[in-house]
């Protein structure tokens, strides 16, 4: 088959049919797609239509879009019919389609630009992807927006009340909010950022703990207030509301895959930000087996959830995955002649046979008060989301020596550190040496992506003094692919540090010794911190030194 070349002068590979069939055809139909073509819907192969149709196949995956000739078409078509332009000979277009059968869409853009067109068959899912990438994310409805009249434009600017209702409602804004939700979860984003600037409005994912800025067409600074407002009604929040902050819910369903959306919006100097934390819940598998603890840990910390009493604390920066971690803990150890209540701000898994309580500050049922409920409740395990202040602390630990087994997360760099915070708290260091049975510190690493990873061997200083490589061994480092989105990495792994208190842990304790004396101490006697743990995944090749580094840097005592 013969290469389209583009306007830059690179060509279009001839089709590597594995790689596209893997990669393209032979989704499973869980997964999402921008669109489904007559390829994909079905089931047949995209060479088989290549064949059967007599059409030049070609692979777009490294191919260089030429923009000016992009240009020369409306945006909403090429994105809705999946096509993408070539090449411009005369006045003669090559164009890339994804269904064979789509002649009409082809003729229509022929009529509305003057231009002749000449199809070549591609994958879909490649055509999409290099529409967003040169036009951002739901560019083609960005452009039916701006296709509107300046009467309605304005409209969606300044509507306020019942008229953002109105003007939110309209088809192409809400087309518009979907496909930002969409490609977030596509990408596996954990949070959405939307944030306004004087004549800009960005856009940023964060996929595996780190930030990227998503493409966007620049006219979508024009229509933010209708993007919010269409935001603020899904979560149930009041609209007319522009000075204050404001937290809501929305539960989704994505291809029977149920997501649960908090949305945060707080007042900006140039308007209002949105913050959504997106939880796909099919993706997250509740047991100590998915939490991938290293034998020996596991093994401490199956005895620990299983004692009658005591306080279990776990440890780390927001999502570091503390809340999977406790969530397959009470797993674990339920049970039917077990009692399990649960205090969570929010409640992020609904769990069977454990009774879960939300907490709801504004009528007064804080994490405090609810405790002191769930101890007339004749528990046997309690989980508290978070011990954020004294009388939370109080609470716990009363709990615990009342005879009940108490989880609970707390905010600390490492896990020694959790013992001097509650006695900052105000707790007495005796009753934080009787209660606490065990500290669990944690924090996720990127993986590094299989595909793209690569041998190297670090010189003498690139080594921290405190990580020793043996001799002849080399290091793998991540470079960058398309299955990664050129970053090198894909998915992530826990690394733990697990404290357990014995005698000479609880004597530290009551003589208020600094962490970094509990943590030699904890040290001595077996304890592997965060930083060693991390070391080991580097030498597996799970992740990168650099990553480590950046996760857990060497800290000054």
């Amino acid at each position: 088959m013969k290469a389209a070349e583009s306007g830059c002068g690179r060509q279009v590979k001839p089709v590597n049919w594995q790689k596209v069939m893997h990669n393209s055809v032979m989704r499973q139909p869980g997964n999402l797609t921008i669109r489904n073509d007559s390829v994909g819907s079905a089931h047949v192969s995209i060479q088989e239509m290549a064949v059967r149709y007599q059409m030049e196949l070609v692979d777009l995956e490294n191919f260089e879009v030429d923009r000016e000739l992009l240009a020369l078409f409306p945006s909403q078509e090429l994105f809705r019919e999946s096509i993408l332009p070539l090449k411009q000979k005369g006045n003669r277009v090559r164009v890339a389609i994804a269904d064979p059968l789509n002649l009409q869409a082809v003729d229509e853009l022929t009529s509305r630009t003057g231009i002749y067109l000449d199809s070549v068959l591609a994958c879909g899912e490649q055509i999409q992807r290099q529409l967003k990438k040169c036009l951002g994310v739901g560019g083609g409805t960005v452009q039916e927006l701006v296709a509107m009249s300046v009467d309605d434009v304005e409209a969606l600017q300044a509507a306020a009340g019942d008229e953002i209702d109105n003007a939110s409602q309209a088809s192409s804004v809400v087309k518009l909010v979907n496909e930002l939700i969409l490609e977030a979860v596509e990408q596996r984003a954990s949070d959405v950022h939307i944030e306004p600037d004087e004549d800009d409005l960005s856009v940023r994912y964060r996929v595996d703990g780190m930030l990227r800025i998503q493409p966007m067409p620049p006219e979508i600074q024009r229509f933010r207030a209708a993007i919010v407002s269409r935001l603020k009604i899904m979560a149930k929040l009041n609209i007319a509301e522009r000075r204050l902050p404001q937290d809501g819910r929305i539960r989704l369903s994505v291809r029977g895959r149920d997501i649960d959306v908090r949305v945060s919006i707080i007042p900006m100097l140039h308007g209002e930000g949105v913050v959504m934390r997106l939880l796909d819940k099919s993706r997250s598998v509740l047991s100590l087996d998915a939490v991938q603890f290293p034998k020996q840990i596991r093994a401490t910390w199956e005895q620990l959830i299983r004692r009658p009493h005591g306080l279990l604390l776990v440890t780390g920066p927001t999502g570091s995955g503390k809340t999977t971690t406790l969530y397959s803990s009470l797993c674990e150890i339920r049970r039917p002649d077990l009692k399990i209540i649960t205090i969570e701000d929010p409640v992020e898994y609904n769990l069977k046979q454990i009774s879960q309580i939300q907490v709801q500050s504004q009528i007064g049922l804080t994490f405090a008060a609810g405790l002191r409920s769930i101890l007339r409740h004749d528990p046997d395990v309690v989980l508290i989301g978070e011990i954020r202040d004294a009388e939370t602390a109080t609470s716990a630990i009363q709990a615990s020596l009342t005879g009940h087994l108490v989880l609970s997360t707390i905010h600390t760099n490492d896990a020694p550190s959790a013992f001097t915070r509650l006695v900052d708290m105000g707790i007495e260091p005796y009753l934080v040496s009787s209660t606490v049975e065990g500290i669990l510190a944690q924090r996720l690493v990127r993986r590094l992506c299989a595909a793209c990873c690569v041998e190297h061997a670090p010189e003498a200083d690139e080594l921290p003094p405190d990580l020793c490589l043996p001799a002849g061994r080399s290091l793998l480092r991540a470079t960058g692919c398309r299955a990664c989105n050129q970053t090198g990495y894909s998915g992530r792994i826990a690394i733990f540090e697990l404290l357990t208190a014995n005698s000479r842990i609880r004597r530290l304790c009551i003589d208020q010794a600094p962490a970094s004396v509990i943590r030699d101490a904890a040290v001595e006697q077996g304890m592997q911190t965060l930083r060693q743990m991390g070391w080991q995944r580097v030498l597996a090749g799970e992740t990168s030194l650099e990553e480590l580094v950046r996760v857990c840097p060497v800290e000054n005592d």
